[in-house]
């Protein structure tokens, strides 16, 4: 449509929105390509690139109809690294930003859908239609990634192996489990910490109250013998359990070599079956299985990985786990207990409930990292909980107190 076919105010908004749609595509863009240059995967990486040139793709069709419409050339405004260096990103690691972004791009086609009825410029239009089939494969293909089963969509670039391997020869070092896993382990742990020592703060005030000179002294006791209690628990816990859990997939290993020694065959059909359950025809799978087939360890690695869905590589360190648990249940218990260090009677009860319910609610802001859920519900929840927690364990307090227990 002819920009003087259309009113100025009318053209103003138009631009307005194409604007933003252009800055999205861009930070879109940025974010893609940040996201496959870090990635330790190449595949996956490759698959990023691809949605990024789709982006850089939708951004200049937008650029172009602003052009059209008289309007000034769109500056990038955001960061260069667009979404992919948020604090949310980085911690909780690909798949978490790789759910991020499906979620965002199911945004975009909402967006995109609510312009086609409120723009009302022909050209817009066309390019609107266009952007949104893209944008739902994009979001096919998102989801695709994070849960396994891949297919490359038409016009995609195909993989070439050499570059393929140069790539996974270069980040090999970077191919670590995600640090999303351990951040997850220590904020967990500091809730746990949190709230069982902020329990035992609150009941032991309120059975000591009556004699505010001993408050302080009781509290301090049993919140420290608490918090080591408490660490200790926790970190040879997380310690036995990552240790057994590799115990159990040694073991599982051992009982799938000895199947395949027994009755190969057997184990070359169930691997097939596995394969065709994920989408590949018979042919497909018994020959992939045959290749594999022809090195008995290679066998046994993809057998296990499709029957335990798991690899030794994803198995948690004993003694990052036991650390990592240990260290933040510690800092989570001694958060209720320092307000008594200087504080005595209600002054500290009152000092120790603030601080509390100000963690609980950090706390709960930091499990937005590795959820997607908004910092401020996730914070209100646990403060809420632990506020609760504070007050029941309060009323016991002063309950066994006055009982004279």
């Amino acid at each position: 449509m002819p920009i003087a076919l259309i009113g100025g105010a009318k053209t103003k908004k138009i631009l307005a929105a194409l604007e933003g749609n252009w800055q999205a595509e861009m930070e879109g863009y940025h974010t893609y390509q940040a996201l496959a240059d870090r990635d330790a995967e190449p595949v996956r990486a490759q698959v990023l690139r691809h949605l990024a040139a789709a982006e850089l793709e939708h951004a200049a069709l937008w650029a172009e109809r602003i052009k059209e419409l008289g309007g000034p050339e769109p500056v990038y405004k955001g960061k260069p690294g667009g979404d992919a260096d948020s604090l949310a990103n980085r911690a909780g690691g690909i798949r978490m930003a790789l759910r991020r972004l499906e979620i965002e791009e199911s945004r975009h086609i909402a967006n995109y859908g609510e312009q086609l009825k409120a723009l009302g410029d022909e050209g817009s239009i066309a390019i609107l239609d266009h952007v949104i089939e893209d944008e739902k494969d994009h979001y096919r293909e998102l989801g695709s990634l994070l849960r396994g089963h891949y297919t490359a969509p038409a016009g995609a670039p195909k993989i070439d192996p050499k570059a393929v391997l140069d790539e996974l020869l270069a980040k090999r070092n970077q191919g670590r489990k995600q640090p999303g896993a351990w951040i997850g382990d220590a904020i967990y742990g500091v809730n746990d910490g949190l709230g069982a020592i902020f329990g035992i703060v609150s009941g032991v005030s309120g059975a000591t109250l009556g004699d505010p000179a001993q408050t302080s002294h009781y509290v301090l006791l049993a919140g420290l013998s608490g918090m080591i209690a408490s660490a200790l628990s926790m970190g040879s816990g997380a310690y036995l359990a990552a240790k057994s859990e590799r115990e159990i997939y040694a073991a599982e290993v051992a009982r799938e070599r000895e199947a395949i020694r027994m009755n190969g065959p057997e184990a070359r059909e169930l691997l097939s079956l596995y394969y065709q359950v994920k989408g590949l025809p018979e042919a497909d799978a018994l020959h992939m299985v045959n290749h594999i087939a022809n090195d008995s360890e290679q066998l046994l690695r993809a057998l296990v990985s499709e029957r335990l869905g798991s690899s030794e590589e994803a198995l948690s360190n004993p003694m990052v786990s036991a650390s990592s648990g240990a260290l933040s249940t510690a800092v989570g218990a001694i958060i209720p207990v320092i307000p008594f260090f200087f504080l005595n009677g209600i002054q500290a009860v009152i000092a120790a409930a603030i601080v509390s319910l100000a963690a609980h609610f950090a706390v709960g802001a930091a499990k937005s990292l590795i959820t997607v859920r908004s910092w401020w519900s996730s914070g209100l929840e646990m403060t809420v909980v632990g506020a609760v927690e504070g007050a029941v364990t309060y009323g016991i307090g002063i309950l066994l107190g006055k009982g004279g227990m």
